[in-house]
């Protein structure tokens, strides 16, 4: 957990590609409801913490959550949001909530400059890779990062691509 600000779990939730592509255009290459189905029920009532483009990707808070956006931008704001200058901002913004687990959830940028103090990773591994993109999800370290769940599902009508949810902790 976050030293120094109580026991709260940081997590991150992404979807990536086999070669870690998670987008291009701020916008992502898939489409796969179930994804955006678990999403939702893992941070539901919980804190998000997301990069400004990643904000605006979204282009709204997202409902039933605390939106944490991280901004270098000082006169930048949105409606029912709450803005941090950085990442340690963000993360002790949220540990002033009740919320037992704080979910990292983008873009790139975030994504790499949390790694070093997450708990835990919700992947949904999309089985592609994709040539054509701007936004990267870091390697996991295998020495770092323990596999705890796979659930792996295959395409179908409404889901393009193969794609398996997985959890990794620290170790």
């Amino acid at each position: 957990p976050f030293r120094g600000l109580g026991f709260m779990i940081i997590s991150l939730v992404v979807a990536a590609s086999e070669n870690n592509v998670i987008g291009k255009n701020n916008r992502l290459l898939w489409t796969l409801p179930n994804d955006m189905k678990f999403f939702k029920n893992t941070t539901w009532g919980m804190v998000v913490v997301m990069g400004r483009k990643t904000f605006e990707a979204v282009n709204k808070p997202l409902p039933g959550r605390i939106n944490i956006v991280i901004t270098r931008q000082a006169d930048w704001t949105a409606g029912d949001v709450v803005t941090a200058t950085d990442l340690d901002d963000a993360l002790k913004k949220a540990a002033e909530t009740n919320c037992k687990e704080i979910f990292v959830i983008g873009g790139g940028e975030i994504y790499k400059q949390s790694m070093g103090v997450t708990d835990r990773i919700y992947l949904t591994r999309v089985h592609h890779s994709f040539n054509d993109a701007d936004a990267f999800f870091p390697v996991i370290d295998e020495n770092t990062w323990a596999l705890k769940s796979n659930e792996d599902f295959d395409f179908d009508a409404k889901h393009a691509y193969a794609y398996s949810f997985q959890v990794w902790e620290k170790k």
